[in-house]
């Protein structure tokens, strides 16, 4: 009977020691809800910039070096629902735009990004900063955290 109660503690001590420290976690993002209008809107475009940008370096790559001229050439349509996509390339580098098609209840019409925002997601758990034109006309930076 006592090897028996032995082996079972050593079972509990051996699961709960394996469970993860709560305080070790890192924190998580505020829900989207709880965020200012304006970083909500950077939130969507940015998350779009990533994307695309990440399509476009990916075509790069098995295309033998060779930047795509637009998104249609790369298979993806330029509007959506809720956005217009732009695609330029600086020196085979891809530079994308995201804009809303509606903008008159924004606070942010655009944002924009490179293969920076690649590089930076990767160093720091995936969050990254993307450019932003405010409604006003003036370009601010946003940390864009991961979607959950």
């Amino acid at each position: 009977m006592r090897l028996l109660t032995a082996g079972i503690s050593l079972t509990f001590l051996m699961v709960a020691g394996c469970r993860k420290d709560e305080s070790t976690r890192p924190a998580r993002a505020q829900p989207a809800s709880n965020l200012p209008a304006d970083q909500r809107e950077a939130e969507t475009l940015g998350r779009e910039v990533f994307e695309m940008v990440d399509r476009a370096v990916d075509y790069r790559g098995s295309h033998r070096g060779r930047p795509a001229a637009s998104f249609r050439q790369m298979g993806i349509d330029s509007l959506t629902e809720l956005t217009a996509r732009r695609l330029v390339n600086l020196d085979r580098e891809p530079v994308v735009t995201v804009a809303f098609r509606r903008t008159e209840t924004r606070e942010i019409t655009s944002c924009r990004g490179d293969s920076q925002v690649l590089e930076e997601a990767s160093l720091n758990g995936g969050r990254f900063t993307v450019m932003c034109t405010l409604r006003s006309g003036d370009q601010r930076p946003f940390r864009v955290s991961p979607p959950e």
